[in-house]
């Protein structure tokens, strides 16, 4: 046997191999995404008028700034729809939860400043500075901050994967979707989104993870 022809043996080989299990591992991918979207699209609004009033919205924490130094649209669109909701009487009281594992970098806090100069009173805001993930961020809303029933306000794409991990710990959730980013903004992040989706299935059935902190309750006074 040549070289040449062991060289196409073993890609033979390896195709025959790999090809299924790539196949195999899109398919789940579909089939993920799929019924993580399909089961909570219902409970996801765009409207002002048409979502139901709660007590407490969750607002779930990104970057300030995107990574080329700008402002990041992303949290802008968060903020302006968390005004929206409180200035149309949706809403009485927010949980501002997001990363502060660095200390120069405040997810929380940039969140808390943004909404105070739309005029939001700061006794109406709760700060949770171990929201590391979208998982932690849900879970310790209702195993810390003891939430049973809120608004979950983020990107349309994101607000699926935080229904879906909601819907599995018992907290009763809807969410409240901000205007349109362009996904051309930034693609990485919704490709991103569909792996995620993915992550949080296997987090709750197989893995049984719990949030990287937890700590004492902490009562949110409405």
């Amino acid at each position: 046997m040549s070289f040449f022809q062991k060289i196409f043996k073993w890609k033979f080989i390896l195709l025959k191999v790999l090809l299924p299990g790539f196949l195999f591992i899109f398919l789940l991918t579909v089939i993920l995404n799929w019924w993580v979207v399909a089961s909570t699209q219902d409970d996801v609004y765009s409207s002002v008028d048409k979502i139901p009033a709660n007590d407490v919205a969750l607002v779930l924490g990104t970057s300030k700034y995107s990574r080329t130094g700008k402002s990041n649209l992303f949290f802008q669109s968060r903020i302006e729809a968390a005004v929206t909701l409180y200035q149309a009487g949706k809403i009485k009281h927010f949980l501002l939860s997001g990363d502060n594992s660095k200390s120069y970098y405040n997810e929380p806090r940039d969140m808390r400043i943004a909404l105070m100069r739309y005029g939001i009173p700061d006794s109406v805001i709760t700060l949770d500075y171990a929201g590391f993930r979208t998982f932690d961020s849900v879970v310790r809303s209702i195993k810390v901050f003891k939430q049973k029933k809120l608004v979950v306000i983020t990107q349309e794409f994101h607000s699926y994967r935080a229904l879906f991990i909601s819907r599995n710990y018992g907290l009763d959730a809807i969410a409240f979707v901000t205007k349109p980013v362009p996904k051309s903004y930034s693609f990485v992040t919704h490709v991103r989104e569909y792996l995620a989706r993915c992550k949080a299935v296997f987090d709750i059935y197989i893995l049984d993870k719990e949030p990287r902190f937890l700590g004492e309750e902490i009562d949110i006074s409405i």
